[in-house]
């Protein structure tokens, strides 16, 4: 019997520690806990492999590295640098508790990652996409206007998928023209609804207690807002193959995501002269550098406008001085 044995307990029950921490108190996503536990399990399986002792206190900061390189050396910056915070956020759980001296993940760095620049739809897109549930007669009328009010939500409010998911019919206050959202980590917020998008929720309203009878009377599920013709909760799945079937039919995108809709919601607003905290609040972003990364995209928008239309930037091109 290895000499081992109760240290590779230790590790395990730290994992395990951390694994209810996230999905309890921090009350992080399951994809999330997810991404983070199988970057953890793959540490202790290199401990266990390298025949270290399988202890996270035991582990220093060369040890960390060399699992990174071994385990991720053909991986690009971005992925590297998400399996660091994953080790950083570990460390600092077991470090706060008590069950480490020290944190060896300060002394590692992170590979520089440019954070891409969102896409978007032009706002006729948008528009298009949007309509589209209205002329796809292929489709009964019921799941139409259930598809137009998410469409109105996802792009009017700029929701993520997952807080579309999971609304219930109870956050709707259509008198107000609100709707309560659960965002990351649990945090609730409310959004405005425009008159476009109150009027799909309220067409759509008036029909879901048809979808929504189809369902076993014993399937003991929540009042979820959004059901599909059995009248279950939709998963993120079938929202995201709703919005690529009319991203299709609409706009001739078929690889259209639900985050899209998001990033051009942020852009349009800003682009029609709204305040970037306003923009924050709306999209529940902890940070405001996030928000930011959507004046890029209307300034590198407004350059090309300039270099098309401006004189002097025709002269430029030009060669004139």
């Amino acid at each position: 019997m290895s000499g081992h044995a109760p240290e590779a307990r230790a590790i395990d029950a730290q994992i395990a520690r951390f694994e209810a921490y996230l999905r309890d108190e921090r009350r992080r996503s399951p994809r999330t806990v997810s991404t983070y536990l199988r970057d953890l399990h793959a540490l202790a399986a290199f401990v266990e492999a390298e025949g270290l002792p399988a202890d996270a206190a035991a582990l220093d900061v060369s040890a960390l590295r060399t699992f990174l390189a071994q385990r991720f050396e053909a991986i690009g910056p971005s992925t590297m640098a998400r399996k660091i915070s994953a080790l950083r956020s570990f460390y600092r759980f077991l470090h706060r508790r008590g069950m480490v001296a020290s944190d060896p993940t300060a002394r590692l760095r992170s590979p520089k990652v440019r954070a891409p620049l969102p896409r978007f739809l032009s706002a006729r897109e948008a528009s298009e996409v949007v309509e589209a549930p209205r002329g796809d007669l292929r489709r009964d009328e019921a799941l139409r206007l259930r598809d137009a009010a998410m469409l109105e939500l996802l792009y009017g409010t700029g929701v993520r998928v997952s807080e579309l998911q999971g609304l219930d019919l109870a956050a709707l206050d259509l008198e107000a023209r609100s709707a309560r959202v659960l965002g990351k980590g649990g945090k609730e917020r409310v959004v405005p609804l425009g008159p476009p998008c109150v009027a799909a929720l309220e067409a759509y309203v008036a029909v879901r207690s048809g979808l929504a009878a189809q369902a076993p009377a014993s399937a003991g599920e929540r009042d979820a807002l959004f059901v599909g013709r059995r009248g279950r909760p939709l998963g993120v799945r079938q929202i995201q193959n709703v919005v690529r079937r009319y991203g299709a039919l609409g706009a001739g995108r078929g690889d259209l995501h639900p985050h899209t809709l998001r990033h051009s919601c942020a852009t349009h607003l800003l682009d029609g002269g709204a305040d970037l905290r306003g923009i924050q609040e709306l999209l529940g972003h902890a940070s405001l550098s996030t928000t930011q990364r959507y004046t890029h995209v209307t300034v590198d928008r407004l350059m090309e406008a300039y270099d098309r239309a401006h004189p002097l930037a025709r002269e430029r091109g030009a060669g004139g001085a």
